[in-house]
């Protein structure tokens, strides 16, 4: 797609990558049929090569308008498309880079902006966990799906504290200690029962995927600076991995190096850090084998497994867990529109809640087609807004960790 460059885009650091990605751009639509809201609205400018033309306006000069930011905010940037396109467009890049210039060059008003700025503050502080606490106990007078997705959690059992040869990192997350406490604990034990200590740090907090999304690009940046600070002592010290269980903390791990390429004191660390990062699906099937011996009957042997968009399109992981669950005797039931988008993605849930809810409807309905004792998982966000329904749900690796004995 030819493409010429106004002056201001030409000069920011992101504009010639910009101009790269959208000269890749063949203008074929492939990717219009794997997009969510292209199937929902219909409209070319709520499908990836309408938004990529958007972008190129903007980048090219032509001043955003209220529309511009109406079909971006849209995306759920679940990158599907990547996953779809022959010509190997970097969307999901592209969208951000777009994203930030739109923030630069058409500010949001300032209600829309403190509003980011106190979801950004809730979601990854301290206040989250108290006020998701006051939640559950209005669940009663809640509207029923609310109420349904705030049920108790699941109780974290022991974290293992034997000291062993081998160690991993995990990234704790920001939300998942309050929503699902169990996760990190199960991942713990998993590890533990290979032979491999898995290690916390707690002055690593958000992985800086929700400021990004959230018009917050500098503050994001900061937080994976202080991450990257807060590990680089265990990285020296010998740690093999972070392990990450919330695929989309995953990818935006993996995109350190890229996000702070132009940082001279970070660059180096954050592609290290994005060298080591792990989604737990990319360490574990070798060493499946080895839990043999520990491993009890499956409480649910019917299942299905909804790959986060994060994990098969953003991080290209597909069908990796699902043959690890057939290797340990589940039986893993095939559904409909498995590419497609749950609605979550992030923050999307809140800020576009009708379009997020048709989404929920559409894929609980696939998923619950074949009638699976278990819904499962591997992204916080996917299991919130999934859950809720007649049929459980959890993160896969809790569901290896009941097996454990």
């Amino acid at each position: 797609m030819q493409t010429e460059l106004a002056d201001f885009a030409r000069q920011h650091a992101d504009g010639p990558e910009a101009a790269d990605i959208l000269r890749a751009c063949v203008h074929c639509g492939f990717c219009t049929a794997t997009c969510p809201t292209y199937q929902l609205f219909g409209d070319e400018l709520d499908g990836p090569r309408g938004r990529i033309y958007l972008i190129k306006q903007v980048l090219e000069g032509q001043a955003p308008t209220e529309r511009t930011q109406l079909h971006l905010d849209r995306c759920l940037t679940c990158r599907a498309c990547e996953t779809a396109c022959p010509s190997g467009v970097k969307y999901g890049r592209l969208v951000e880079i777009g994203r930030e210039l739109l923030a630069e060059r058409r500010p949001r008003g300032w209600r829309a902006q403190a509003a980011r700025r106190a979801l950004a503050w809730v979601l990854t502080g301290g206040a989250f966990a108290p006020l998701l606490a006051v939640g559950r106990l209005l669940r009663p007078v809640l509207p029923m799906r609310l109420g349904a997705q705030l049920a108790p959690a699941r109780a974290a059992g022991t974290w293992p504290r034997t000291p062993r040869a081998r160690r991993m990192l995990l990234l704790a997350g920001c939300v998942q200690p309050a929503l699902a406490p169990n996760i990190n604990a199960a991942t713990a034990r998993v590890f533990d029962a290979l032979g491999i200590e898995v290690l916390t740090v707690a002055r690593a907090g958000c992985c800086g995927a929700l400021r990004h999304h959230l018009d917050q690009q500098a503050a994001a940046r900061e937080d994976m600076r202080r991450n990257i600070d807060a590990w680089w002592p265990a990285i020296e010290a010998g740690a093999e991995a972070i392990l990450v269980n919330a695929s989309g903390c995953g990818t935006m791990l993996k995109d350190y190096g890229v996000l702070l390429r132009a940082d001279p004191a970070y660059a180096a660390k954050a592609a290290r850090i994005s060298a080591l990062a792990r989604d737990l699906c990319e360490v574990l099937p070798p060493l499946v084998a080895a839990l043999a011996p520990r491993l009890g009957p499956a409480v649910s042997t019917r299942v299905v497994f909804h790959p986060p968009c994060s994990l098969q399109h953003g991080q290209q992981l597909r069908g990796v867990v699902e043959g690890m669950l057939v290797a340990l005797g589940a039986q893993v039931l095939p559904f409909a529109d498995a590419p497609l988008c749950c609605g979550s993605a992030g923050t999307y849930s809140l800020l576009q809640p009708a379009v997020s809810a048709t989404l929920r409807e559409r894929k609980l309905a696939a998923l619950t087609a074949p009638r699976p004792e278990v819904i499962l998982s591997a992204n916080i966000g996917c299991l919130t807004q999934l859950s809720g329904g007649a049929t459980p749900v959890q993160h896969w690796i809790e569901w290896l960790d009941e097996r454990l004995r």
